[in-house]
């Protein structure tokens, strides 16, 4: 029998090729292999006549159904093409018969004797009145006194591993389960109402029926919560550093600067200003966060931060995630702070190499005659040959991009600095107190005067062409437009039968749920969209951008988007970190109800940044009215952090958890039942508990197996945290 740390290649089936496949996978042994969820459920327990395949619901998803078969006709054997195989016979139910066809598996010849019953699963195509196909389908024995299972797990896979070998080799590994050891205190299971962890692994697998999924899903959500707020909360505890540099300056010299502005601060800038001014002048480094809306002014408080580190005899340093918001941040700052005698420098991975020495040079110069004063850049600001002579501010823009870690990196490069980290992602309280537990928080809830309110409109796909001379209509004013996409590009459809592992799994209401959305909308991608939207609008420049693009490629259509070289920019949600540009006046989402309520805040704050007034229109392609009453909350609602609370009770956690574009922790092992858990409650649990246990024993010293299941996580999920 295989137990946890068993070797995935000592699993029958599994050679040295497939070991290869698996460790691509991230799957090295059993214990790897049971937390490699499913992605999705076949819902063989739905039987249907074969006359149900004429159907409409199943005619548009194309989907597979499952069907009770009783074997009419003897199998027959003939050889095609050489080598292929076709073994072919006949089964019937009271609607129809159906011709069935396996290629070349002619052991299952002796499988299917005439009167055998079998529920088949598989795509069922009309061939006739009353007859009908399928081209190898899955099947089962059907023995009335043993009921089949009602629910089949679908694998994320890779080249060299099939679903059907992915299954063996996970049913192998169940008995494993029974050796669990389970880490989870049982105060807090049981104050929880939570199973097993045995349980939960063998039921997200092969589950009895929803309930028992449900059941498992709800513990292996809290655990990824649990482990999630354990982990981010130890880290808070190792970044807490003494010994910072004192920077300290009087009304007068920071009235240099204010006056140095071409406005005067919003009373919450002001109040952000005190509240770094007292830290800055502290020998605990300042660990801060400021949060706020696009547009709301946290940059003129990190550079006012910036100014006080470097008046105090320190260096500054702002890194932002992208080479364009780098670039961007220079543009605006650097000509200030040449202005009240401050020197500065970009530095990315774009700059030239000779460039990047002297900058180095200047950098780590102990004569502060020579030294550079501040450098704002990307992660080349982490790069070996970057050293501070005297650090002491670390700031990073959009903070969300940047893992624990990562910010633990460059304040090591500057000994004790102080650390302010920025985000225009309101996020709701609850959730910030574990997800940035070492952080004091400054909110700026005031937008400067003159920043105009965007007007929101939701519409459906029957606006197609008003919305079309809309675009025209605003790029002849002079303006310019975003239309935001959820996909990179068109993707196969997808199989409307299949149940995500996302869905509510809350009963035997799945299997309604199931039905009502079998044929969702196909997302539009911006690739296709951007072609399509050119065909119709030839005489306008039009271009797209995406996550998946090279950041040289990306930077170069947003600098041309920034100059009005291009009027409508066709983009996934990559733009939410993005390039400022005052002149678009339009932003279009399409399947607006596939993005969460924040995320679309996030990206209405990219248009009405000018003079220009401003539109934003979500347009809705399904999602019935549970969609329809999220939209309307934007439509209504302009207070980001009314939005975020209102989104972490109708969405859950998701959208504050994993950053925009396809990364995030959940890709890399951490995130895959939790992101998609819409229960907020079970989150504020999980949390809680997670600093009472820290509170008591902030090293888990007496709790190893959980120590080691955290650390775990978090090396999965290095392109966050590290």
């Amino acid at each position: 029998m295989p137990y946890l740390h068993t070797p995935i290649e000592a699993l029958s089936g599994v050679g040295p090729t497939r070991k290869a496949a698996y460790n691509k996978m991230g799957v090295y042994t059993v214990e790897d292999l049971l937390y490699h969820f499913p992605r999705a459920y076949e819902h063989r327990g739905d039987i249907r006549a074969l006359a149900e395949s004429r159907d409409e619901t199943y005619k548009m998803g194309k989907a597979r159904m499952a069907t009770l078969l009783t074997v009419s006709t003897e199998p027959r054997v003939t050889r095609v093409k050489g080598r292929m195989t076709l073994l072919k016979f006949r089964a019937f139910d009271e609607s129809g018969s159906c011709d069935i066809t396996f290629f070349n598996q002619e052991f299952l010849r002796n499988t299917f004797s005439v009167g055998g019953v079998f529920r088949f699963y598989g795509r069922v195509e009309a061939a006739g009145k009353d007859r009908y196909t399928m081209t190898a389908p899955a099947f089962e024995p059907f023995v009335e006194s043993r009921p089949l299972p009602p629910l089949y797990a679908v694998y994320p896979l890779t080249e060299g591993i099939s679903n059907k070998m992915l299954t063996d080799h996970v049913r192998q590994s169940l008995p494993a389960t029974g050796m669990v050891e389970d880490p989870l205190p049982e105060s807090i299971r049981a104050a929880e109402g939570l199973c097993t962890l045995g349980y939960a692994l063998r039921q997200i697998h092969a589950p009895e029926d929803f309930q028992s999924l449900h059941i498992a899903k709800r513990r292996l959500a809290f655990d990824e919560f649990f482990r999630f707020a354990l982990g981010l909360g130890t880290a808070g505890r190792s970044a807490q550093v003494t010994g910072a540099p004192v920077c300290s300056v009087s009304d007068a010299v920071m009235g240099e600067f204010l006056r140095a502005l071409p406005y005067a601060l919003t009373g919450a800038q002001s109040r952000a200003l005190a509240d770094l001014r007292r830290d800055l002048a502290s020998d605990t480094a300042m660990n801060r966060m400021i949060v706020g809306d696009v547009g709301c002014g946290k940059t003129v408080c990190a550079a006012a931060a910036m100014y006080i580190a470097v008046k105090a005899g320190r260096q500054a340093a702002l890194m932002a995630p992208t080479g364009i918001l780098a670039t961007q941040h220079a543009a605006d700052l650097l000509p200030l702070f040449e202005r009240l005698g401050i020197r500065g420098a970009l530095l990315t991975g774009h700059t030239p190499a000779a460039q990047k020495r002297k900058i180095y040079a200047a950098l780590a110069a102990e004569d502060p005659t020579k030294r550079l004063d501040v450098v704002i850049g990307t992660q080349a600001l982490l790069s070996e040959g970057v050293t501070f002579a005297a650090p002491g501010l670390v700031v990073t823009d959009e903070q969300h991009r940047f893992g624990v870690n990562q910010r633990a990196t460059l304040s090591e490069k500057n000994q004790n600095a102080h650390l302010l980290v920025m985000s225009a992602t309101p996020i709701p309280r609850t959730l910030a107190l574990v997800m940035y537990g070492d952080l004091e928080v400054s909110r700026i809830d005031e937008m400067p005067p003159g920043r105009q309110r965007v007007d929101t409109f939701v519409v459906d796909e029957s606006y197609r062409a008003r919305l079309d001379a809309f675009i025209r209509k605003n790029v002849e004013a002079g303006g310019q437009v975003y239309v935001v996409c959820p996909a990179v590009e068109e993707a196969e459809e997808e199989d409307a039968a299949l149940i995500p592992l996302s869905a509510n799994f809350g009963g035997e209401q799945t299997a309604v749920a199931v039905v009502e959305t079998q044929a969702p909308p196909p997302m539009k991608a911006a690739v296709q969209y951007a072609a399509e939207l050119q065909e119709r609008l030839p005489d306008l420049k039009v271009a797209f951008v995406h996550g998946k693009m090279k950041p040289t490629e990306k930077d170069k259509v947003m600098t041309a988007f920034a100059a009005g070289d291009i009027q409508v920019l066709v983009s996934t949600t990559v733009i939410e970190v993005g390039v400022n540009v005052p002149n678009a006046c339009l932003m279009l989402v399409e399947n607006a109800e596939r993005f969460g309520l924040s995320q679309l805040h996030q990206l209405r704050g990219r248009v009405g940044r000018g003079s220009r007034k401003s539109y934003c229109v979500l347009i809705r392609n399904g999602g019935g009215d549970t969609a329809k009453a999220r939209l309307e909350v934007m439509r209504t609602t302009y207070d980001g952090y009314a939005i975020a609370e209102k989104d972490l009770v109708q969405r859950g956690p998701g959208d504050f958890l994993a950053p925009a574009d396809g990364a995030g922790i959940r890709q890399s092992g951490g995130f895959r039942l939790a992101e998609s858990w819409s229960d907020a409650e079970l989150m504020n649990h999980a949390f809680g508990h997670a600093r009472e246990m820290l509170t008591d024993d902030p090293e888990l010293k007496e709790y190893p197996e959980l120590k080691r299941t955290v650390e775990k996580m978090y090396a999965k999920a290095g392109n966050i945290l590290n």
